[in-house]
């Protein structure tokens, strides 16, 4: 999906040898879930992985605004899944994007962007994100403080959660940056730094992200580590798998991301 002066232009590339984040596999498992009310049950269903279901539910949820998937009572191992209703809308507007494509793309528009939940804007940009940061959020710009050479952007990614990025100024007049402004922030996997959330070092990083452990992942070298940041936002770190056994991190445990705001790549449509 492009844009030009805000006029929208479909593109038949939901799936390309790179990969899209809001492909056709990532939607039929966001239905499959829909259908069974288990994630489990919906790998299964896709041939999937628990993790690699759990991964793409993740990915989708830090994408839009609101989240696709919520588990219910039980936990990730346990009880089931639910999709929520922005989850349906986006399975809606997905199939009848993936039927309409190549028509006049105001026809999909006057059926989609008259509904309580707001315009169509973010919803198209979530289809046509791709990146390799496996942490891609979508926000608000809450504020914007210009200094010499640099700015300040704070950006609501949910209600509970702001991030700080440091950009030049010329990449803000750019990419036309000012409160109210929807911007997608990226982050890439080695760039938290972790801490337990009892540990009160201080530090210069501007961004501190606090939640709930959710899956550790050990590897050879490193360790993946997911943390439930909360409004159905996860935050995925690599560290080194000596880091990692020194922190003792298990799910349910609480635990802190620090990072820089310099280290937060910002993104427009």
């Amino acid at each position: 999906m492009t844009t030009d002066t805000n006029v929208l232009t479909p593109v038949l590339s939901f799936l390309d040898a790179e990969g899209h984040r809001a492909g056709e596999d990532r939607f039929r498992l966001i239905d499959a879930i829909d259908r069974l009310g288990s994630i489990s049950a919906a790998a299964r269903d896709q041939g999937l992985s628990y993790k690699g279901a759990w991964d793409a539910v993740n990915a989708l949820n830090n994408l839009f605004s609101k989240p696709l998937v919520v588990a219910r009572p039980g936990g990730r191992h346990g009880g089931g899944a639910e999709v929520t209703r922005e989850g349906r809308r986006a399975i809606a507007a997905h199939k009848l994007l993936t039927e309409r494509l190549g028509t006049v793309l105001a026809d999909l528009d006057a059926a989609l962007s008259g509904t309580a939940d707001g315009g169509l804007s973010p919803l198209l940009w979530s289809f046509a994100m791709k990146t390799s940061a496996r942490n891609t959020y979508y926000g608000i710009v809450s504020h914007v403080q210009a200094g010499a050479v640099n700015s300040e952007i704070s950006l609501d990614i949910s209600e509970e959660t702001t991030l700080t990025a440091i950009i030049t100024n010329q990449s803000a007049i750019s990419l036309g940056i000012h409160p109210g402004r929807e911007v997608f922030a990226l982050i890439k996997a080695s760039t938290p730094i972790l801490m337990r959330a009892d540990e009160t070092a201080r530090t210069s990083a501007r961004n501190r992200i606090c939640g709930t452990v959710a899956a550790v992942t050990p590897g050879a070298v490193n360790t993946e580590v997911v943390i439930d940041i909360g409004a159905g936002k996860t935050l995925v770190a690599i560290v080194t798998k000596a880091s990692a056994e020194d922190l003792e991190f298990q799910p349910g445990e609480r635990a802190c991301a620090l990072i820089k705001a310099s280290h937060i790549i910002l993104g427009v449509d």
